[in-house]
């Protein structure tokens, strides 16, 4: 018999060891004393929204707004269709025609909040549903809640969008409420019927998938394989096989991953950056309660070198 402290080392990625360490990501900038989440830019990387959770006086979260100005990203502000409900992670359409975000906002007027359940609890206030801004000539247009067939939990969240308009997103299931990710394609004008992706199974909790503009690979969160993980939440990646097909989800290492949770991955337009959620310290900067150094989400930053891809996509499809 395999020892297990054996076995863990032979699954742990060897490609992972080469990604460079994070960084944190404009901290006291985006990266605030509350949690930051979700970074979604648009095509040219010179806007950012990103989700903020409740504090500074907020009673929800919402969708902020930065703009890169002469090198520098100014002071967030709430997006212009947030800030009245619950809002977060926002995810930029590849072309940055249009966003899909998650809300807790009524589905017709004069409804309440929309209520979420989960993890066997209920979450009065705290339910998500996929809804959609496009841009105009004059700015975004007023959100639209995206079919019933999408939403069909009240506990929906994480959207990611791919070039051909296919949308990822996580939902829980009965009678578990652990979390599973789930592709819809867009096909002649219509979203078919959700698939939960092969790889995310019953008995392990998988989030916040993001997409690859090409659909070729994804970054997700998952509380699978305790014997290689480094905190509560570690990011993987998986890639499509020729065939369409995906392969087997590949821990990103202790570099990346962190004691805690790193959740809520995004990727830069190009594909070659990953950004992040993590609860870790920054080790170079005294721990302070008051600003972004203090066990919160902030984002992180780290280089997805097309080598180092190339060497995780060998160990995800490999038979």
């Amino acid at each position: 018999m395999i020892p297990a402290a054996f076995a863990a080392a032979l699954a742990l990625s060897t490609a992972a060891a080469d990604l460079a360490t994070p960084m944190p990501w404009e901290p006291g900038v985006i990266s605030g004393p509350v949690h930051d989440a979700a970074p979604a830019f648009t095509p040219d990387g010179r806007t950012v929204y990103f989700g903020r959770s409740v504090g500074e006086g907020r009673p929800y979260p919402a969708i902020y707004v930065s703009r890169r100005v002469a090198g520098r990203w100014t002071s967030p502000e709430i997006a212009p269709f947030s800030g009245r409900y619950g809002d977060m992670e926002p995810a930029m359409s590849p072309d940055g025609a249009f966003m899909i975000f998650i809300s807790n906002r009524p589905q017709r007027p004069g409804e309440p909040m929309l209520n979420g359940r989960y993890a066997g609890k209920d979450w009065p206030e705290g339910g998500g549903a996929l809804w959609r801004v496009d841009r105009t000539p004059s700015g975004w247009s007023r959100p639209t809640r995206l079919p019933d067939a999408l939403n069909i939990s009240r506990s929906t969240f994480a959207p990611a969008v791919a070039a051909d308009g296919s949308l990822y997103f996580m939902r829980p299931s009965e009678p578990s409420g652990r979390f599973h990710i789930y592709e819809t394609r867009y096909r002649d004008g219509a979203y078919e019927a959700p698939r939960r992706m092969p790889f995310s199974q019953e008995g392990v909790s998988d989030v916040d998938p993001a997409v690859a503009a090409d659909g070729s690979f994804l970054v997700f969160g998952s509380r699978r394989d305790p014997d290689i993980a480094v905190g509560s939440m570690d990011l993987f990646i998986v890639f499509r096989r020729g065939d369409g097909d995906w392969g087997r989800p590949v821990h990103l290492g202790p570099r990346v991953n962190a004691k805690g949770s790193d959740a809520e991955p995004r990727l830069s337009p190009d594909g070659h950056r990953l950004y992040f959620s993590s609860e870790r310290l920054a080790t170079d900067k005294p721990r302070n309660d008051l600003g972004w150094n203090n066990g919160k989400y902030n984002i992180w930053t780290t280089p997805l070198p097309l080598a180092v891809l190339a060497r995780l996509k060998a160990e995800s499809i490999r038979p």
